[in-house]
């Protein structure tokens, strides 16, 4: 379900009252793909909600430049809402999610493997406010950039 960045607060204060344990992660998630619904519904297995921070179309075209994104946030947002290992995607417009996951303490936030402790930049924030951070492996040979590229050259 996409929520607003103003509902949040109260649905936060909601799933704490209800003792859930709250994982994030975040992303672009612009063409959904294998390696995505592994990586949510391993991230999903860390506890009991997962809410997705989801970069906006303007935070997307700061990051990936101006080919991107290929569909624009209500539509990744949707689609993201309808997996059954997704409970909450709400958007942002920075290119860093830390405000927001600083907002939200997780108890757990995810990433891909491709970071370390030392290499993202929520991890100590997350880590102060007695979250923890998992790394989960991506699919081989599979990303956006890669679906793209395959398409490209069609």
């Amino acid at each position: 379900m996409l929520i607003k960045q103003s509902e949040l607060d109260n649905l936060l204060k909601k799933l704490r009252k209800e003792n859930k344990t709250i994982v994030t992660t975040n992303g672009c998630f612009d063409i959904l793909h294998v390696g995505h619904v592994r990586y949510l519904n391993k991230a999903k297995s860390f506890g009991d909600v997962l809410i997705v921070a989801l970069n906006s179309d303007k935070s997307v075209k700061e990051i990936k430049g101006d080919s991107r994104p290929i569909n624009n946030e209500e539509d990744r947002a949707e689609v993201l809402s309808a997996l059954r290992s997704v409970d909450y995607v709400v958007l942002f417009d920075e290119t860093s999610p830390i405000d927001l996951l600083l907002r939200i303490k997780p108890n757990v936030h995810t990433k891909g493997a491709d970071y370390t402790i030392e290499t993202l930049p929520e991890a100590k924030g997350i880590m102060a406010s007695g979250g923890r951070i998992e790394f989960i492996s991506f699919v081989e040979g599979k990303s956006t950039t890669s679906i793209i590229e395959k398409m490209k050259s069609k």
